[in-house]
């Protein structure tokens, strides 16, 4: 079975600058079109899951929806995240990216920030399985793209009945019951890939996810089951992938040249040395900063640029240093020249790759 590969959808990330600079790792892995494809050059493409868009926002047609909607670089391989609380606003919302050229359409039942659960949207889904599938029935009316929904283990703080991470107690066997049931609810409704981030909504990252329940929701359903969370290297990406699809999240910020390590193997050009080298990481930085310049507005400029140097910054020696040093700048271009200043000053010394 081949890999397959998603870019989360990442509030602030999963924009065009990000998926430009992974693509282009990938085109660069990926042997050129018109050759004969070995197996594993023959590998499928990654697929990109935008931000998450604002159903509502996405209606009132406001003046930066623009750059939520743009597909690129690849809209064959793309799928828009919508978010809402109401079930008419999310069906009109789809039926307006049901005109696009996109791959699919998914539906956010995991995001767990306050500020969107209190609307009633995100995780506040998964209280009400019934109400959830007539969203999923009502989207799947509207489109013909593929439907697919992103969740997690649960809407509570943690385990109903303790603290069992392998399923195998009874508040772990309540809970994949719960879980089955309403996953099968969104898959009857029209539901074609669930994607299942292996936490309670009240955890954030505060322990590992419990792949164990994204194995057994694979055994259970009779769609994709894709896995998201703690994927930290391109082999385990690629393990993790041999039994569903894998989606992943911020090692692609902090190292976007995974998927092409994942799909093409370390050894293919850049190569492994090549991606240790503090030139090469000065280099795709300043990359994604000529991207965000382009293909985002300036309003965005700041905010995406810090979230993503929050994880890029990890593959420096001196990674919190860095960090501050950019968190106080108030442009593009000084980010550009902290980054200058700090690769030349630091070109010999040993990275934490």
């Amino acid at each position: 079975m081949q890999p397959r590969l998603m870019l989360a959808p990442m509030a602030e990330l999963s924009h065009r600058a990000l998926r430009e600079l992974v693509e282009s790792f990938v085109n660069q892995a990926c042997p050129a079109e018109g050759k004969a494809l070995s197996a594993e050059s023959a590998a499928p493409k990654p697929e990109y899951f935008t931000e998450m868009i604002s159903a509502p926002g996405l209606l009132a047609g406001g003046p930066l929806e623009k750059w939520y909607l743009d597909p690129g670089p690849r809209p064959e391989r793309l799928v828009y995240q919508l978010l809402g609380a109401d079930i008419d606003e999310l069906a009109a919302a789809a039926a307006l990216l049901d005109k696009t050229g996109c791959l699919g359409i998914d539906l956010n039942m995991g995001c767990a920030a306050p500020m969107i659960t209190r609307t009633g949207a995100g995780v506040r889904w998964m209280k009400d399985a019934g109400r959830a599938a007539r969203l999923v029935e009502a989207v799947r009316r509207v489109t013909g793209k593929r439907l697919s929904v992103k969740l997690r283990l649960g809407a509570g703080k943690d385990f109903p009945f303790g603290t069992d991470t392998a399923g195998r107690r009874s508040g772990g066997e309540e809970l994949f019951s719960v879980l089955e049931d309403f996953c099968r609810r969104l898959v009857n409704a029209g539901a074609e890939l669930v994607t299942l981030h292996p936490r309670m909504a009240g955890e954030k990252f505060r322990r590992r996810a419990r792949w164990e329940y994204v194995e057994r929701l694979r055994r259970a359903l009779p769609v994709p089951v894709a896995g998201n969370g703690d994927i930290a290297s391109a082999e385990e990406a690629l393990a993790k992938a041999a039994a569903g699809p894998v989606m992943i999240g911020r090692l692609a910020a902090r190292k976007p040249w995974i998927f092409a390590q994942a799909l093409y193997g370390a050894g293919t050009p850049p190569d492994t040395d090549l991606y240790r080298s503090t030139r090469f990481l000065e280099e795709t930085a300043l990359r994604f900063l000529d991207l965000l310049a382009q293909y985002q507005p300036p309003e965005f400029h700041l905010s995406r640029a810090r979230r993503f140097f929050h994880y890029y910054c990890d593959n420096f020696t001196w990674a919190e240093y860095v960090r501050n040093k950019i968190k106080r700048e108030t442009g593009l271009a000084g980010i550009a020249r902290v980054l200058n200043e700090y690769c030349r000053g630091n070109e010999s010394r040993s990275l934490t790759i």
